[in-house]
């Protein structure tokens, strides 16, 4: 005898197997045991929810030998109906009859009488694929059926039927199965079926099964038929491409400690495994919102995913608000996975707009005085003096990590000594000591990327020269040739997805969408490269500077609040000078 699958041998017998759905099997033998038995029902709900099984047992319970109401299993009637060979029992696929001369051909079948039962039942399943004119074909008979028939429609789409069938039907709405359900029919299948299994294994099924029955039992003999007679969790895991939840959270923990490196080689080991990248992000969901929960309440009862000391060390890390906002870019990333061809790029995208909370941290100088949008007072004369020179430097700096950006012969007009640096802290924005220079550090403490103050910016936008911008900006798309160049490449990718902001004879801002990306431009160890393609494509030799989409945005917007008092920064090209040591 060919091998039945798990979800039909353990399909329910009687309404009291079914998992789940208890306020509709209740209506259902209220019906029965009052004699209130309408002419036409809908079913309608997810997809392994019950329906069609549903139908069947109503079906059951109408023919059955021992009277209206019983399911017994044993007399004709009910053991046709478990087999599918009852006469008066009709189960219709809609998606493959779903035209006028299909149902011309039941309305003619109607009128003869039953069989071997009491009522001719016919199962319209997924009854939302018939036409128009096959549902208009079938509305007067629906309407005013013969005492002995009843229609049962099964639909996973109710909004696609037309109202006047909808009007003419009793609706029970079917729901996803809890997992409580599931856990309990799964147990009941594999105790019967003799499988050892743990909770962690059934846990991940009912996660995969999305409230789906008919799914769990599905995934569940698959799964038995790699592993035989054991249920374990790596099994799950992986004949579906699926992560641990240890290795989930680790994931989430990463991105919370801004380890932008970590979070890029787990992504990659991901995709290359095929992981499904949207359950993926939806389990990053509940894990964040699980810490959230624990953030507000400390309430461990309401976890769904975590533990309590994962929640709080995840906690420890991030605030509520950034949580608020990484669920927010998680949710974003699940609206758009449906519009694009590739989803594993976006997924990336998402992980790095995840990160970037943390790594924003990294730059406070400009982004807590920006994120404030306030001018103060000592801010504004600081901008209205050009006198003052300009200074571009890291963080934790001293003399001896001086490295030049360009060779003093091609820019630098006259030496003055660097004033000393003992590894002081970024100053506030009110705070800002300029000299006559620009000048790029090496970053003591990472030795990584340089940085520049937010006054330093304002006084760069006020030297921007027009045509200078315009005709980089009509030549940018020409830094595409250099992408496959062996020296350059690496740099022009990079660059190609900027656009500029502000250019002068000596220095270009650009701007990138992500402030992750924008570190990446101003690292100590891209900047020749970078300079080399400018040059290549535009024939001069310019300071580059990157800035993020939002950064952007609020120096503009410094900068229209300071021109319309008066207090706009003044400054020369030649107080921007480049020093060598």
């Amino acid at each position: 005898m060919a091998y039945k699958a798990l979800y039909r041998t353990y399909r329910p017998s009687t309404f009291d197997e079914v998992a789940g759905q208890t306020h509709i099997v209740k209506t259902l033998k209220n019906a029965l045991a009052t004699n209130k038995i309408a002419h036409a029902y809908l079913f309608t709900g997810p997809r392994g929810t019950g329906k069609t099984t549903m139908a069947k047992l109503f079906a059951k319970a109408l023919n059955c030998d021992e009277g209206i109401g019983h399911q017994c299993n044993e007399c004709k009637n009910c053991k046709a109906i478990l087999d599918g060979s009852h006469p008066d029992v009709l189960e219709i696929d809609a998606a493959s009859n779903r035209g006028i001369n299909e149902i011309k051909d039941l309305i003619e079948k109607v009128k003869y009488s039953t069989i071997l039962g009491r009522y001719k039942v016919y199962i319209i399943d997924e009854v939302h694929m018939m036409t128009p004119e096959a549902f208009n074909a079938l509305l007067k008979t629906l309407e005013e059926p013969p005492e002995h028939v009843i229609f049962i429609l099964a639909t996973t789409e109710p909004h696609k039927i037309l109202p006047t069938i909808l009007s003419r039907c009793q609706r029970y709405d079917f729901t996803k199965v809890s997992d409580d359900d599931i856990r309990e029919r799964l147990k009941i299948v594999l105790e019967k079926e003799g499988i050892s299994y743990n909770k962690e294994a059934i846990d991940t099924i009912i996660s995969l099964a999305d409230g789906g029955m008919r799914d769990a039992l599905s995934i569940l003999d698959q799964v038995l038929a790699y592993s035989g007679n054991t249920l374990n969790e790596e099994d799950v895991l992986s004949i579906f491409s699926l992560e641990s939840k240890e290795e989930k959270i680790n994931l989430i923990k990463d991105i919370a400690n801004g380890e932008v490196g970590n979070v890029l080689s787990k992504l990659n080991h991901y995709i290359q495994k095929g992981t499904d990248v949207k359950r993926l992000s939806n389990d990053l969901l509940v894990i964040l919102k699980d810490v959230l929960i624990y953030s507000l309440t400390y309430r461990r009862d309401l976890f769904q995913f975590v533990d309590e000391g994962s929640a709080k060390e995840i906690a420890s890390i991030v605030s509520s608000d950034d949580l608020v906002e990484m669920i927010d870019i998680l949710l974003n990333a699940l609206k758009e996975y449906k519009n694009v061809n590739d989803i594993n790029p976006l997924f990336e995208v998402t992980l790095l707009k995840l990160t970037r909370k943390k790594n924003r941290q990294d730059k406070p100088v400009i982004n807590t005085q920006l994120e404030n949008n306030k001018i103060t007072e000592n801010s504004v004369k600081q901008a209205e003096n050009p006198a003052k020179p300009i200074e571009i430097s890291n963080p934790k700096t001293t003399e001896e990590d001086f490295v030049p950006l360009v060779k003093p012969e091609e820019i630098i007009k006259k030496e003055v000594p660097i004033a000393e640096s003992k590894k002081e802290e970024v100053p506030s924005y009110s705070d800002i000591k300029t000299s006559n220079k620009i000048m790029m550090f090496k970053s003591a403490v990472s030795g990584d990327h340089f940085h520049i103050e937010a006054e330093t910016l304002l006084k760069m936008i006020s030297c921007s020269k027009k045509d200078i911008k315009n005709q980089i900006i009509e030549g940018w798309g020409n830094i595409k040739k250099l992408m496959n160049h062996p020296e350059l490449g690496k740099a022009a990718s990079l660059l190609v997805d900027s656009t500029p902001l502000v250019a002068s004879n000596k220095f270009l801002i650009i701007v990138f969408q992500l402030p992750i990306i924008a570190n990446k431009a101003n690292l100590i160890e891209n900047q020749a490269h970078i300079e080399d393609v400018i040059q290549t494509v535009f024939n001069r030799k310019l300071f580059v500077y990157a800035v993020s989409r939002n950064e952007s945005v609020e120096l503009q917007k410094m900068y229209v609040d300071l021109y319309a008092i008066g207090k706009q920064p003044k400054a020369k090209e030649d107080d921007f000078n480049i020093k060598e040591e």
